[in-house]
């Protein structure tokens, strides 16, 4: 009976204490996964109709016909998704390395989620220094995929799923077992310092704040440059007042002078006219 498969599957995980062998990391690859969503997974139509008799190759073609999306429990009665599904059968199947390789060499938007699925269960069977060096080169692969939850379908990317398996602690509904820090594996020596594609991020830092001390300064310029010019319109202004000081003031002066100027041509002009008046009254006498 141990070549037959059974439709449902239990006799993977009856034989969790048994005889299934763990993964490359230590772990019980029938226990990866939480009960209640395992238990979904072989309920599910999907695994039964989908799922049975189906080998290494098998899962190519059922991530190709029936995969459009990655996740894990949707709706509110959390069904498993094919994605999910897949992703358990990985774990019963348990894949070599050179078959985990042939499944992320495939290219084109055809096999993104097939790489998507790859990745996902190298993040939850191997150890930390191959998800490290497995995972990290997938940060580059900008393609866009489906992300279905139990809030709807949303838009993500391989290099935001890859993100999320590295830092993240539960993803598609499965908890992940605690990766280490890059830094402390670099420290023992296990993993050389990453290179990212941007380049040297010390020196990204560095010119990123000298641009920002020449903004500085160069605002600083811009500043004293209008406290100098609003400095030179004050004394513009300060100057013209004085002007039209002066010119009041001098307008006055001249103004006074020629009013006792006319007062001495009246007096003038009256006096001969008084002393003619005065000549005929005599005359008339």
């Amino acid at each position: 009976m141990s070549g037959f498969h059974q439709a449902d599957e239990r006799r993977f995980l009856d034989e969790r204490g048994s005889s299934v062998s763990v993964a490359p990391n230590g772990l019980n690859p029938a226990t990866i996964m939480e009960k209640a969503v395992r238990e979904r997974i072989v309920d599910s139509y999907f695994w039964k109709e989908q799922c049975f008799g189906v080998n290494e190759a098998d899962i190519v073609d059922r991530v190709v016909e029936h995969v459009s999306c990655i996740g894990g429990t949707t709706g509110t009665t959390q069904k498993p998704t094919p994605f999910l599904c897949l992703a358990l059968k990985l774990l019963q199947l348990a894949p070599n390395d050179d078959i985990l390789k042939a499944y992320l060499q495939h290219g084109g938007d055809k096999f993104k989620y097939l790489r998507a699925l790859a990745l996902f269960y190298v993040r939850l069977t191997r150890p930390a220094v191959d998800v490290y060096t497995t995972l990290e080169p997938f940060l580059a692969d900008r393609r866009k995929l489906r992300r279905k939850g139990r809030a709807g379908t949303q838009l993500t990317f391989v290099d935001e799923f890859v993100d999320d398996l590295l830092v993240k602690t539960r993803v598609c509904a499965t908890s992940l077992w605690k990766l280490p820090q890059r830094e402390d594996l670099e420290d023992l020596g296990k993993l050389e310092p990453r290179e990212s594609a941007l380049g040297d991020i010390d020196e990204i830092l560095d010119e990123e704040d000298e641009d920002d001390k020449e903004e500085e300064e160069n605002e600083e310029d811009d500043a004293d440059d209008d406290e100098e010019s609003e400095d030179e319109e004050e004394d513009d202004r300060q100057a013209d007042k004085r002007r039209r000081q002066d010119t009041d003031d001098t307008g006055d002066e001249s103004g006074g002078r020629n009013g006792l100027a006319n007062d001495r041509r009246d007096v003038r002009r009256r006096t001969p006219a008084s002393e003619s008046e005065s000549d005929r009254s005599r005359n008339g006498r």
